[in-house]
């Protein structure tokens, strides 16, 4: 079961269908087709949950994390030394801990220690690659779990990671800190303090205060939902899911808080391990509530898969070949208008399909040979060999063979005779329909709209 009634089976699902997606968007009041839009992105969010594929990546990102956060600290700190901001990494830290309470004090001094005691001058060439691998690890799962929750299969290429990595290890943290670094100094400033005694900035400025730390959490995941998807991220969508997990972040931080004040029989069963547990436990909500807001993010910009869900993709024969035909007749078309190539995503809004379906067919053209992917970013499409050379049947019959491996195929079945010579005068009559027929004709006839003509 994969759709609506994952959650919900029987009479419940057949409610939630009346209520919830039998119901058409379009002829309603702006603000109940808001509410529905929410639940209908919710139940997908927990849908996913459910499936446990989110809880499993959240989980593995704890171990790595573990792992990789002492010289992911270390990295950004040599680096946030030379811009003098450096001494901001422990009360940063402290806040992310805080719902730990004394345990996040003491986690807190445990990690700078161990970032003081690492001297990446003396590491060596070895030492620091070694360093540098553990954090480019940390990048690459969390890039995975983020493609996982975008339907995304593939991954950034060497040199994108070492690029786009780079960013978030080296720059990512002195813009933070900076802007921390600004924000107190406005806030410190004579003319600010001046206002403070006045009404109403005074208020408007404590409520600014108190909302900063929120705005900058939302901002931060903001800028993870917009940038580690290895695809075009919507900023409108990225700030969805950043608000509704900024929302929830300070949720758990609250609610965790309150759950380690209450945990002195925990500690004392647990002695030491205590603070650990509590810092894996801490991590693995702090993952979760990241992979959450992803997902939101994701539906945001892709509703076509609110209803559908997660599972194995089926396409009939009969929308493969009619995908290959539509996308090489718009594909063909921006080539010989010299306009701009088309993207997946581009396509993929055009054609008005998951990205998923839109993938896999540019793939198997891919694999023929009839198409090529460009080096620029975004990937877009290009023709891989001449239109004008290359006939109509060459596109359906990609589409035909695409992930048929060379062990398993038609050679490899017990030969019918009368199948055999069915096949092979529907192979003719379409040969002999589609004859003449080439893909610069398709792509220009009507700008991807054919009209070829059909015998009989």
């Amino acid at each position: 079961m994969n759709g609506p009634d994952r959650l919900l089976p029987g009479p419940f699902g057949a409610l939630a269908r009346r209520w919830l997606w039998d119901v058409d968007l379009g002829g309603l009041p702006t603000w109940r087709r808001l509410v529905l839009w929410t639940l209908r992105i919710g139940h997908a969010c927990l849908r996913d949950l459910a499936e446990g594929q989110l809880t499993l990546r959240a989980m593995s990102l704890v171990y790595t994390t573990l792992l990789s956060l002492v010289p992911l600290l270390a990295i950004s700190f040599s680096v946030l030394k030379g811009f003098g901001v450096h001494n901001q990494v422990e009360p940063l830290l402290l806040g992310f801990l805080e719902p730990l309470g004394d345990k996040g004090v003491e986690i807190t001094e445990r990690i700078v220690g161990f970032v003081d005691n690492i001297k990446v001058g003396v590491l060596g060439f070895l030492g620091f690659v070694l360093l540098f691998y553990t954090v480019i690890s940390l990048m690459q799962k969390i890039e995975r779990a983020f493609n996982y929750t975008w339907r995304i299969s593939r991954e950034r290429t060497l040199g994108q990671r070492f690029r786009d990595y780079f960013s978030v290890i080296i720059i990512g943290p002195v813009l933070v800190f900076s802007s921390l670094s600004i924000t107190a100094s406005i806030m410190s400033d004579q003319v600010v303090q001046a206002l403070t005694a006045i009404e109403p900035f005074g208020t408007l400025l404590h409520l600014a205060g108190r909302l900063v730390p929120y705005l900058l959490i939302v901002a931060a995941f903001t800028f993870i939902y917009a940038f580690m998807p290895n695809t075009k991220v919507r900023l409108g969508s990225a700030l969805v899911g950043g608000l509704v997990a900024g929302v929830l972040w300070n949720a758990a931080g609250w609610a965790f808080a309150s759950f380690v004040v209450s945990t002195a029989k925990f500690t004392a069963i647990y002695s030491t391990f205590a603070t650990l547990i509590m810092f894996m436990i801490w991590l693995y909500l702090a993952w979760l509530i990241l992979l959450t807001g992803a997902s939101i993010a994701f539906y945001h910009q892709n509703p076509e898969y609110i209803r559908a869900g997660r599972g194995v993709l089926h396409i009939s024969n009969r929308l493969k070949e009619r995908m290959a035909l539509t996308l090489v007749a718009l594909i063909g078309a921006r080539h010989y208008d010299g306009g701009p190539p088309w993207t997946g995503e581009s396509l993929t809004q055009e054609i008005g399909l998951p990205m998923e379906a839109t993938l896999l067919v540019l793939e198997g053209l891919e694999e023929a040979g009839l198409l090529s992917r460009t080096a620029s970013e975004p990937t877009a499409y290009v023709p891989g060999r001449p239109f004008d050379e290359t006939p109509v049947a060459a596109a359906l019959e990609a589409v035909r063979r695409a992930n048929e491996p060379s062990y398993l195929g038609p050679a490899q079945m017990t030969d019918n005779a009368a199948v055999s010579r069915l096949i092979a005068d529907l192979d003719e009559a379409a040969t002999s329909t589609l004859a003449g027929h080439t893909l610069k004709d398709l792509a220009l006839n009507g700008k991807g709209r054919p009209k070829i003509k059909v015998a009989g």
